[in-house]
């Protein structure tokens, strides 16, 4: 039928073309941290990312994170740092290695740590402090 939109899917999924994209969980500067009851406006917690990327293990390791941190209720915004130079710069100096791919991880001015480093602190049952929540 012409005109007629086309089917979005779940809720919260936005129909492009004909693929289908989770929005992603962005986040305001004064996001509340979840789970410890205090005020993090002062620092966000960031997940450094690419939308663009030929890498599936990048992809895939980027997904990971996001769900995992989803999946615990743990607010974060995601930096997509195929969008600028600037971004990527950023994400390379806050990680203090001039070569870090994404995703890698911040929370205000510490930097967290990689994609290893934070299947490690989930497998150990420390992410909290990982990413410098408790």
């Amino acid at each position: 039928m012409p005109g007629a939109a086309a089917p979005i899917g779940r809720r919260g999924d936005v129909a492009v073309g004909a693929a289908r994209c989770r929005p992603a969980r962005a986040l305001p500067s004064a996001a509340l941290s979840a789970g410890s009851g205090r005020d993090r406006s002062m620092s966000t917690l960031k997940v450094y990312s690419t939308s663009v990327t030929g890498s599936r293990e990048i992809k895939s390791q980027q997904s990971e994170v996001t769900r995992i941190l989803d999946g615990k209720n743990i607010k974060y915004e995601l930096v997509d740092i195929s969008q600028d130079n600037a971004l990527r710069e950023e994400m390379r100096a806050k990680a203090g290695n001039p070569k870090a791919i994404p995703p890698q991880i911040v929370n205000g001015d510490h930097y967290c740590g990689d994609y290893e480093l934070f299947v490690e602190a989930v497998e150990q049952n420390t992410l909290q402090e990982f990413l410098k929540l408790a």
